[in-house]
């Protein structure tokens, strides 16, 4: 249970402005990066990695996880208004959030897309503080 009380300070940590705006502005920097095709998160990362050198070390962590974070999403926006996926994960996106833009409903396509970026990122990073302790313990042994 130590690894979620952490976890809850982190957050209380990161609810301070300076971090927000760091994340703020890596986000809108991904978002801009994801809609970019043949650029992913990992690019976008990479691009904006002497950029966030300039910053704190905590800042410059938060802008590049909502760098990775908006570059995921800014995938799906090609996908679902174009049809044109802008990296791999963004393939499948086509299939369904392009055939919905088809009929009109665009914004309901990329609502649910956001939605479930939200929610993937959120278990994901419960199931990694939940599991990490577990899983050094056994790369330790």
């Amino acid at each position: 249970m130590g690894s979620f009380s952490l976890l809850a300070e982190g957050i209380a940590n990161a609810a301070t402005w300076h971090l927000l705006l760091a994340t703020l502005l890596g986000v809108v920097i991904g978002l801009i990066v994801g809609v970019l095709p043949g650029l992913g998160p990992s690019a976008g990362v990479a691009i904006m990695l002497p950029v966030a050198v300039g910053f704190d070390g905590t800042a410059a962590i938060a802008c590049l996880g909502g760098i990775y974070y908006g570059a995921m999403f800014g995938g799906s926006v090609t996908s679902i208004l174009l049809g044109i996926p802008g990296d791999a994960p963004a393939v499948m996106t086509v299939i369904d959030g392009h055939a919905l833009a088809k009929k009109g409903e665009a914004g309901r396509a990329l609502g649910m897309s956001v939605c479930a970026s939200f929610v993937g990122g959120v278990v994901g990073i419960l199931l990694l503080a939940s599991l990490s302790s577990t899983i050094a313990n056994v790369a330790l042994e």
